[in-house]
């Protein structure tokens, strides 16, 4: 009611309209020119921590382990000459050896060896002598392989329990548990630094992009510490929870006969050559699906503080020697533990591509009022496909509202910026929250010097190129054929108009007798003011998708150059979404995750 009544009585409204105004420029500034898209989704999450002083936690060594002895002593000496502090004198780290068993084939003269070589191996982790907490040992009763070895080693009892996984080959630094209770404390413990998005750390030497035609792996050499999406097997640091997640999201998969397969990615034909024998892929798949994040350290000289022997085995035919020059206190400096806040580290996808927007001059505003969560995720993988990255999601608080903010997409809360000048009980649809919503934000994007596009959550942008060579100077708004999008230019005259009159009427437009049952298309209502004012507006073509639509109309649009998809929200989801994937539109798997990685060439 007190927004209804700010223009009819602006002596007594002029102080809120002020203050709402100042406050929602600030916001949308600061969602514009940020140098981060990483938002922390805290809100309605019960993985948010806020503990005054960090809890006693527990750290578990999970030593995975076959048939190599050498590999494996090498391995434990070096994480028993570690430094584990006051953690290590409180007995809360743990020592956990899980040994492989060999295959029992039917004929084979080699069993006796295999049989004296699992004897010794075990002799050898019965003598060994830990200090630090409790020796657990798993010797297992037939082969798992290495994806069992991984997937069985650990369980979270808590969210107080941490698992560090090695391999046997793999040696590690003095300094690599400072390093790692670091990062617990920092990164899980302090909730201004908590990220739902990271799901753990590595401490292997950064080396590898899986994306198919992806950048160059190249970290400024002044940057310590950095947020990479590839898990890293040489020493990685697991949180409790997202592999939990990931678990029961395998074991999903698994039981109804899903592949790892991600179009795009290396780690296809890995799947294809290696199979079951590893579990990267599946966590490669899962990790993608989620849009998490990995921890990784970035040391000068080929310094890590995991090194990788890549002894002969599942990985490697032969042995190929380190991977890496181990750290010690003598090769780096001590204030390497002082890591930075969270929010200034620099997050990388599968491409190695930084995770933050380009700064174009248009933004795209995208609707979440009355939106399908399987829609919005098709479109994020059609932004991916035409590397479009300057969106921004408006609509009210949901799940789908903060999965988008985790995964680092702008988001813009209408209910809280609507409830800063609404003063009243009256309950406005969303169709009139969704009006004022998108007003207010083309204001600020135009005063910034942003064209705007604005989508409904039933349009889905199929081809950028063919929309940005329809976009004249000479027409200051353009908007779709059969709705769906509105695109306002950039210009002093829309500027002004804007400001002065169009909002002012989209306001009292959308404000006047609101009811629940009210329907209110903001696209048309300002196509309507655009034309009462006079205002050239143009047609932009797109195709629409009913039932009866078929692929030959469809391909027949594309070549028309028609790069927009509109269907009527009245038509049922599952009729469009078959129609999308038969029109080769559908992007998304069952998880509603995209089915590929696409790299995009990026100037460096």
């Amino acid at each position: 009611m007190a927004m209804m009544m700010v223009f009819a009585q602006p002596k007594k409204k002029l102080l809120p309209l002020l203050l709402f105004l100042f406050c929602i420029s600030v916001i949308i500034l600061l969602v514009l020119v940020s140098e981060t898209t990483h938002t922390v989704a805290e809100r309605g999450t019960t993985f948010r921590r806020d503990y005054s002083n960090v809890p006693p936690f527990t750290f578990l060594i999970k030593v995975l382990t076959f048939s190599r002895l050498h590999s494996l002593s090498r391995c434990l000496r070096s994480l028993a000459a570690a430094e584990y502090g006051v953690a290590g004198a409180t007995g809360r780290v743990h020592l956990h050896v899980y040994i492989d068993h060999f295959s029992l084939p039917r004929k084979d003269k080699s069993v006796k060896d295999q049989l004296r070589s699992a004897k010794e191996i075990l002799d050898f982790v019965d003598k060994f002598e830990w200090r630090f907490g409790g020796k657990l040992v798993h010797y297992r009763t037939a082969n798992a392989g290495l994806q069992g070895q991984w997937l069985e080693a650990w369980w979270p009892s808590s969210d107080h329990e941490f698992a560090f996984v090695v391999e046997d080959d793999l040696e590690l630094s003095p300094l690599y548990y400072s390093f790692l209770e670091t990062v617990i404390h920092n990164y899980y413990y302090d909730h201004s630094n908590f990220n739902p998005s990271v799901y753990g750390a590595s401490l292997q030497r950064p080396r590898f992009v899986p994306g198919k035609h992806g950048n160059k792996l190249h970290v400024d050499p002044r940057t310590n510490v950095f947020l990479y999406q590839l898990v890293g097997t040489w020493g990685q640091l697991l949180f409790p929870k997202p592999w939990k997640e990931f678990r029961l999201w395998y074991d999903d998969h698994k039981s109804n006969n899903k592949k790892p397969f991600l179009d795009g990615m290396v780690t296809n034909g890995w799947y294809k050559r290696i199979g079951e024998r590893i579990w990267t892929p599946w966590f490669i798949k899962f990790i993608h699906s989620r849009g998490y994040f990995n921890i990784y350290t970035n040391f000068q000289n080929e310094g890590a503080l995991s090194v990788s022997h890549r002894d002969a085995g599942v990985n490697y035919g032969k042995t190929a020697g380190p991977d890496s020059q181990l750290l010690n206190k003598s090769s780096i400096s001590s204030d390497f533990l002082k890591l930075q806040p969270l929010s200034n580290l620099k997050w990388y996808d599968y491409c190695f591509s930084e995770v933050v927007p380009e700064r174009e001059r248009t933004i795209i505003l995208v609707s979440l009022f009355a939106a399908d969560k399987m829609f919005i995720r098709n479109l994020l993988c059609h932004f991916e496909k035409l590397n479009t990255q300057n969106h921004i999601f408006i609509g009210p608080s949901s799940e789908l509202f903060y999965d988008l903010s985790r995964r680092g997409h702008p988001v813009i809360d209408a209910d809280m910026f609507l409830d800063n000048l609404v003063k009243s009980t009256t309950s406005y649809p969303n169709s009139v929250k969704e009006a004022l919503g998108n007003s207010y934000v083309v204001k600020k994007c135009l005063e910034l010097g942003y064209s705007t596009w604005i989508f409904s959550s039933n349009a889905l942008l199929v081809d950028k190129g063919p929309l940005l060579d329809r976009i004249r100077s000479e027409y200051d708004f353009y908007i779709g054929e059969t709705s769906g999008i509105l695109i306002v230019q950039s210009s002093s005259v829309t500027q002004k108009l804007w400001s002065s009159e169009l909002l002012h009427s989209i306001v009292s437009s959308a404000t006047k007798n609101p009811s629940p049952k009210q329907g209110l298309d903001f696209i048309h209502l300002v196509k309507e003011l655009v034309e009462r004012k006079g205002k050239m507006i143009k047609t932009v073509e797109t195709m629409s998708i009913a039932e009866n639509t078929n692929a030959k109309s469809v391909n027949r649009s594309l070549g028309d150059g028609k790069p927009v998809a509109y269907w009527s929200p009245e038509v049922d989801s599952n009729v469009i979404r078959t129609k999308l994937a038969e029109l080769n539109l559908w992007l998304i798997d069952d998880d509603l995750s995209c089915k590929a990685v696409i790299c995009h060439s990026s100037i460096r």
